[in-house]
């Protein structure tokens, strides 16, 4: 009988650890797991080409949702936003145009005019060189002014993505984050897979770009 009691003393005890255990990983996925996943980073998976070759149709992203608030979205950035439109669905561009600046389109050669007036440097007038983009055999011309937290957007796949050259600008609070880590396909994965390099007047800038599903598509 001793030998019964002492046996089943053994199983209780076994299965009051299995309880804690099991409440500590609840209580860590609760308080740790779930706020990263809801306010920190998100994964989302593209649906679509007008971001090819620099993504394509399903590669799995994280895209990081803290990084704006300690710094502004930059140009080049590859950011994941709601769809002006539709703000349910979700859309992934690269950031061409910042607050203030006028974007010009020209054949296909886009060209910035930088924000000026109080407490800012003298406007400037700069063309980008894009190595990401794919050129389209464009003959329109189009010129936006960007008021005040608006962002200009465009797919790198100039010829199928449909974004800021026809539906407008993107609003500040409309932006996720930014795309920050590619994690599959597994031979493209890693951090800053969009990042983008543009040279003017003799200096260069590089910026680093940061399931869901992305709607790419036109």
């Amino acid at each position: 009988m001793q030998k019964s009691k002492a046996y089943n003393t053994h199983m209780s005890d076994t299965g009051k650890g299995l309880l804690k255990d099991l409440f500590t990983l609840a209580f860590l996925i609760v308080v740790v797991v779930i706020p990263i996943r809801l306010f920190i980073i998100s994964p989302f998976v593209v649906d679509g080409e007008s971001m090819h070759p620099t993504f394509e149709n399903l590669d799995y992203l994280i895209v990081d949702e803290m990084i704006y608030d300690f710094s502004a979205p930059a140009r080049g950035d590859v950011i994941v936003f709601r769809y002006p439109l539709n703000p349910s669905v979700f859309y992934i561009k690269r950031i061409i145009g910042l607050p203030g600046e006028t974007v010009s389109i020209t054949h296909g050669v886009v060209t910035i005019t930088t924000a000026s007036g109080k407490n800012l440097p003298a406007a400037q007038t700069l063309s980008l060189t894009e190595p990401y983009a794919v050129n389209e055999d464009a003959t329109y011309s189009k010129s936006t002014v960007l008021g005040p937290n608006e962002y200009f957007v465009m797919g790198d796949n100039r010829p199928n993505s449909s974004d800021s050259r026809i539906w407008g600008s993107v609003p500040r609070n409309n932006i996720i984050g930014r795309v920050d880590v590619r994690l599959l396909p597994i031979s493209k994965g890693g951090f800053f897979p969009g990042a983008a390099r543009y040279t003017n007047a003799g200096t260069t800038a590089t910026t680093s770009p940061a399931p869901n599903t992305i709607s790419v598509t036109p």
